[in-house]
C-alpha cells in the first residue's frame, strides 16, 4: 500500500470517528434554558435588565453603521474597478490638493465617530453606577466555585459557596454523557447553591478572588466584571423579571474553569424574604456549640458531606489528588497524630493560595472534614478532630 493510500484512510478514519462523534453529541442534545444560553445560540442573551437592552440595541446599532460604511466603500470602490477599468479605454486622473475632499474625509468620519460615542458612553456611566444599591453582594472566586457572602441590605449576614453539582462534573469527567444516559438541559450549569435575589432591585456585585484571576459574568444581565486576588471591583444589576439566568467564569483560571457557572435566581420580593429567613434558620442550626464532644460516626457523616462540597473538586473522591494537588490518601500531614498541623492548612491554606483558607466553613464541619479524611480510604486511623480543637486553633 503507497504512503499516499495510507493517508486517505487515515484522514477517512479521522473524518469517520469525527462524524461519529457529532451524531453522538447530537443524541444527546439539550433544550434551550429560559433567560438562556440556547441551542446553536446566533444572537445575544435575551436582555433580563435595561442595561442589557441597551448593550443590545448598541451592538446592533454598531453593526448597522459599520454594514453601511462597509457596503459604501466596497460599492465605490468595485465600481470604479468595474466601470473605469483601462481595459475599457480608461485613464486614470490626476488630481490633487482637493479642499472640499480634505473637509470631507475629516468631518464625516468625525461626525460617525460621535454619533456612536454618545450613546455608548451613556450606556457605559449607567453600567459603571453601582450607588445606591439595594443590596450588595460579594462574589468571591475560588478554584473552582464560587462564594457569596450579602454584606448590605436584606439578608445582610448570608454567605454559602456556590459549586457545580458533583454528578454534572463526574458526568463530564467522563467524557459527557454515555449511551442511554440524557444529558440535562442544565448541564454543566447546575450548582448546590444559587445566588438568590429579589426582582426589581438594584443589587450591587463587588468581585475578588482568593487565589487566580476570576471573572463574574451572566450575559442576561449584561455584567462581567473580573475578581482578582487582593483587589475589589464592582458592577450592578436589576432584574426586570423572575427565573433562572446563567453565567460562566469568563477568565482562563485553571484546568476546571469550565467547571464555575453562575446561577442567579431572580425571585419575587416576598419569596426573597421567605428564602433569608430559611437561611436565617440554616445558619442557627449549623451554629453548633464548639464544646459537644461527637462521636466518630457523626463525625465522618457530616465530613463525607463537606468533603463532597469542598474538597472533591481538587482532592477527587478518591481522595488521591490530581497532577500538582496532592493526595490525602496517605498524606503523612493527614496521618499525622498531630491535628493541629492539618487544622492549620484547613483554616489557612497553603502551597501559596494553591489550597484555599476555608476560614468561612464551621468549627464543626472543619473538624468533620479533617475527621473524614484521617478515616476514610486507607487513612483508618481512628482519630477523631473535635470543634473546639478547631476553635482553638483560630485563637
Amino acid at each position: 500500500m503507497s504512503k499516499m493510500t495510507r493517508l486517505g484512510f487515515q484522514h477517512a478514519g479521522a473524518l469517520g470517528v469525527s462524524a461519529a462523534a457529532w451524531i453522538s453529541t447530537a443524541a444527546y442534545a439539550v433544550n434551550d434554558l429560559p433567560g438562556g444560553p440556547a441551542v446553536n445560540q446566533l444572537n445575544l442573551h435575551p436582555a433580563a435588565t435595561r442595561i442589557a437592552e441597551e448593550q443590545q440595541w448598541l451592538h446592533w446599532f454598531m453593526m448597522a453603521i459599520c454594514l453601511v460604511i462597509f457596503v459604501a466603500v466596497f460599492g465605490v470602490m468595485f465600481y470604479s474597478i468595474l466601470k473605469h477599468r483601462k481595459s475599457v479605454g480608461h485613464k486614470a486622473a490626476n488630481f490633487h490638493e482637493s479642499a472640499a475632499v480634505e473637509i470631507a474625509w475629516t468631518i464625516i468620519p468625525f461626525l460617525i465617530v460621535i454619533g456612536m460615542a454618545l450613546p455608548a458612553t451613556k450606556v457605559l456611566v449607567a453600567q459603571k453606577d453601582t450607588t445606591g444599591a439595594d443590596l450588595t453582594i460579594k462574589a468571591t472566586g475560588i478554584q473552582w466555585k464560587w462564594g457569596y457572602d450579602y454584606i448590605k441590605g436584606e439578608g445582610e449576614g448570608i454567605g454559602f459557596v456556590s459549586t457545580l453539582d458533583n454528578d454534572q462534573r463526574v458526568m463530564s469527567n467522563n467524557g459527557g454523557p454515555k449511551a442511554g444516559e440524557v444529558a440535562p438541559d442544565n448541564y454543566l450549569l447546575k450548582v448546590d447553591n444559587p445566588l438568590v435575589v429579589p426582582v426589581n432591585k438594584k443589587i450591587r456585585i463587588i468581585t475578588t478572588a482568593n487565589d487566580v484571576i476570576h471573572a463574574f459574568a451572566v450575559p442576561a444581565f449584561g455584567i462581567k466584571q473580573d475578581a482578582i486576588p487582593g483587589f475589589v471591583r464592582d458592577t450592578w444589576f436589576r432584574a426586570e423579571k423572575v427565573g433562572d439566568f446563567y453565567g460562566q467564569c469568563q477568565e482562563l483560571c485553571g484546568k476546571e474553569h469550565a467547571y464555575m457557572p453562575i446561577h442567579v435566581k431572580v425571585v419575587s420580593a416576598q419569596e426573597y424574604t421567605a428564602w433569608v429567613a430559611l437561611k436565617a434558620k440554616e445558619a442557627a442550626a449549623k451554629a453548633d456549640d464548639p464544646a459537644k464532644v461527637w462521636t466518630l460516626v457523626d463525625l465522618k457523616a457530616r465530613g463525607e458531606k463537606v468533603y463532597g462540597a469542598n474538597c472533591a473538586a481538587c482532592h477527587q473522591a478518591n481522595g488521591k489528588g490530581a497532577g500538582p494537588i496532592k493526595p490525602l490518601d496517605g498524606s503523612a500531614i493527614v496521618l499525622d497524630a498531630d491535628h493541629n498541623k492539618q487544622i492549620q492548612i484547613l483554616l489557612n491554606g497553603a502551597a501559596g493560595g494553591a489550597m484555599p483558607s476555608w476560614k468561612a466553613l464551621s468549627d464543626t464541619d472543619l473538624a468533620a472534614v479533617a475527621t473524614y479524611t484521617k478515616n476514610n480510604w486507607s487513612n483508618q486511623t481512628g482519630q477523631i478532630v473535635q470543634p473546639a480543637e478547631v476553635l482553638a486553633a483560630r485563637k
